[in-house]
């Protein structure tokens, strides 16, 4: 019998500022997850920035279309009236309103800062137990080690912490723990969401979904720059498709360029990823028809050997499609020989392929049970709620 937890949570995100479905459904999953823990659980979305426009590509002040696309996913999830937004261009709390929502943050048990989304504020100084759940881990930990005033501000602000560089403090790991105390975790999935997919037919194409190129969050250590970004890895491996004899899908912003024209004539395929990723079940049926996920990860994750491990590859393995991708360190921690097959170099990453496609069910089957074993929501939100005293 699962334990039942608990109290009050309010969780903090950047849904409505980046309302791709990837964001969403890493939203979707902690807070469900959380609520089927027995947690009393509500959205807050206040860090006070101005939303991202997929469709102009732009910062915005206006909010209005995002908002209207994350309130039906809260509406059909279960948080209609759960949720609000701090719109920073009125002022005014919208969803559950100014009052309802600071006392929240004052009578929460908890309040999780997932993505680490929001830089604390006083009204966030008030609740019983700020937690940092940092998902993209680096560039904190050079900061707070070099004793950065902002990120010691942020650090004085949190009570407790997780972090996705599961390898932090390990010999090999090159990131600095900076003397606090982390709690690594892994991203978490509702396994009922995506359900299992049928091994047969097999699916064509292995995919992606993504940004090909990330700004900003680069680090400096040891006299080298790692860089907060995937395209210096994907730039290495732009022939595999042709070598590996297997179709690749590319759903990014990359149309043009040296990089694009490389990758058409190594076998890669592209497909914008607007419209596509800004409607949660179409990204899920676009994941579900794929043979797999062949993706690479950010250089900052692989060359620090962090542990990280991707929100978006467990949902390929949760709808039972194998995984091949980068190793960051993550291979210490969760098992890479199938359904999820990792690789260090080209060559590797063609082998990867290969053995995926010479024996698809049996990985398809593995896929499916790595992502109930290693990462099902109710398991590592339990073990976030444990942590917390929750």
């Amino acid at each position: 019998m699962k334990k039942k937890h608990r109290g009050k949570v309010v969780v903090l995100h950047l849904a409505a500022r980046y309302p791709f479905a990837g964001v969403v459904w890493q939203l979707i999953h902690h807070l469900v997850g959380l609520r089927e823990l027995g947690l009393d659980v509500y959205y807050l979305e206040d860090h006070g920035a101005w939303v991202y426009d997929p469709i102009v590509g732009a910062i915005s002040p206006d909010a209005s279309h995002n908002l209207k696309l994350l309130g039906a996913v809260m509406e059909r999830f279960g948080f209609r009236d759960r949720w609000s937004f701090f719109d920073v261009t009125s002022g005014e709390y919208l969803g559950m309103g100014r009052e309802r929502s600071l006392r929240l943050l004052a009578e929460a048990d908890a309040v999780i800062n997932l993505c680490v989304a929001t830089l604390p504020r006083e009204e966030h100084l008030r609740t019983r137990c700020l937690v940092y759940l940092e998902t993209d881990p680096g560039a904190f930990q050079v900061r707070y080690a070099r004793h950065d005033a902002e990120a010691a501000r942020i650090a004085r602000a949190h009570r407790i912490f997780f972090t996705y560089a599961a390898n932090i403090g390990q010999p090999d790991c090159l990131l600095p723990a900076g003397g606090l105390r982390w709690h690594p975790t892994r991203p978490p999935v509702l396994l009922e969401q995506w359900p299992e997919q049928s091994a047969t037919p097999m699916p064509a194409a292995f995919t992606t979904v993504g940004t090909w190129r990330n700004k900003g969050n680069d680090v400096e250590l040891g006299g080298r720059t790692y860089y907060w970004s995937k395209h210096l890895n994907f730039a290495k491996m732009l022939d595999i498709p042709r070598r590996a004899g297997q179709a690749v899908e590319l759903a990014t912003d990359l149309n043009s360029g040296p990089d694009y024209e490389r990758a058409l004539a190594g076998g890669f395929s592209f497909r914008p990823v607007v419209p596509m990723s800004l409607d949660i079940d179409t990204y899920r049926g676009y994941i579900s028809a794929s043979r797999g996920e062949f993706t690479v990860a950010k250089d900052l994750y692989v060359s620090t050997r962090s542990g990280w491990f991707s929100d978006r590859t467990v949902c390929y393995l949760a709808a039972g499609r194998p995984a091949v991708t980068q190793f960051t360190g993550f291979e210490k921690f969760i098992p890479a020989g199938a359904g999820l097959l990792g690789f260090a170099d080209d060559a590797s990453a063609v082998e990867a392929l290969r053995a995926v496609s010479a024996d698809y069910p049996r990985h398809a089957r593995a896929a499916r049970e790595i992502a109930r074993e290693y990462f099902d929501a109710q398991r590592l939100l339990g073990e976030v709620a444990e942590i917390i005293g929750l």
